[in-house]
Parts: C-alpha cells; structure tokens; sequence
C-alpha cells in the first residue's frame, strides 16, 4: 500500500474548485490517496461529494479517506477515515468498521502514537510538523526530531502533515516519514496535477536515497 503522496481537498484554499475537482486533478497528477476534509458541511452533502470522490479515486487504484467522520466513511464506502484525538478512538472505530478499513490518526507525540498504534490505527500522521496556516487549530510544528522519534517506535507507517511542500519534503522522508499529507502544496497551485506529480516526484527520490 502506497502511501507516498496523500492529498487532502480545501476547496476554500483551491480558488473555489470543488472537493471533486481537486481529487480528480490530484489523482491525475499520481495521488496515492485523498482525503475529503470540510468542516462546513453536512453529512448529507459530505457522503453525496464521497461518493463522487470514490468513483474517481477507486478505478484509478488511490484509496479515498474521509477526515474525522466515520459515519460519511461508511456511508459512502470509503476505503477509511482519519481521527483527530477528539475525535472517536480507533479502538471503537475499528468495531464499527468493515474489514480492511484504514484507521488513521493525527498524534502530536510519541505516546499519542504509541496509543493510535495499540488501539488499532494502521497509521499515524504527525501533525504539524511545521507551522501551517492551512491548518489555523493544529498549533505550532513539532519538528523533524519529533517525527524520527516516533518512526523509532512504532511499527506502523507514520506520515507527516503540516507546513510540507517541495522545498522541505526530501528532508522529511529523511527523517523516516512514509509518506507526506498536503494541502495547499498541493491545492492552492495554478496547476493541481503538475503540482501533485512534481511533489510525487521528489518523495520517490527521497526514498530512493533512503534505500527504499
């Protein structure tokens, strides 16, 4: 399961493309998987838009998440839902879901990882790693230190959220990161697809150089 390039929908900071639109650019431009994150909307709205985000991402062999709601996951048939640590524990998330439903959680620490990873999260994204203005609540970076020390120990794929574009996203594949979840590197650009392939680009030869 890749999880190199994970690419998560705004349509506030995508210029007024709709969620839709930014799946389908950024599953063109080689997106492993989207995630459909509004805090605005209903849940009526959210499974209608996660339905169409699945045919889009589904024949193109991407996985489709849904952020914090499992009951829009489940509706729509997304492949799984990301937690925040408000939100339900993946311990519970993980009875009401079907077999082989991603659980990930966003952790801000080691033991917050440990927990994700003990309830039954398949991953975890730590979040921020750098200052984000994408995400005003998510406080300041946690730094790539932080992020080693969790690859350290646990055995499930940690991503890396916050703050990430092309500039810094070969060291944070360095530092141990699975994969990198973005959004205005990705969303907010002239160009979503060529955005999207160029960043893929530069976390495959990252990984390349870590000998992976």
């Amino acid at each position: 399961m890749a999880y190199d390039l994970y690419v998560i929908t705004d349509d506030a900071l995508a210029g007024g493309l709709s969620h839709k639109e930014i799946a389908r650019r950024a599953v063109a431009g080689g997106a492993d998987i989207v995630q459909l994150r509004d805090k605005v909307l209903g849940c009526r709205e959210l499974v209608r838009i996660g339905r169409e985000i699945l045919a889009i991402t589904k024949p193109a062999g991407a996985l489709f998440i849904v952020n914090d709601r499992l009951d829009v996951a489940l509706a729509c048939g997304a492949d799984g839902v990301h937690l925040g640590q408000e939100d339900i524990g993946p311990g519970i998330a993980r009875q009401l879901a079907p077999a082989g439903f991603l659980i990930g959680v966003s952790v801000g620490s080691v033991a917050e990882a440990l927990e994700a990873e003990a309830e039954g999260a398949d991953y975890v994204a730590l979040s921020p790693v750098f200052g984000t203005p994408s995400k005003a609540d998510a406080g300041p970076g946690h730094g790539l230190g932080r992020l080693r020390k969790i690859r350290e120990v646990v055995k499930i794929p940690v991503l890396a959220i916050g703050g990430i574009n092309s500039g810094n996203v070969r060291d944070v594949i360095r530092a141990g990161a699975e994969g990198v979840a973005v959004i205005s590197a990705v969303v907010s650009a002239p160009d979503i697809t060529v955005a999207a392939r160029d960043l893929k680009r530069i976390i495959r030869q990252a990984r390349q150089e870590r000998g992976q």
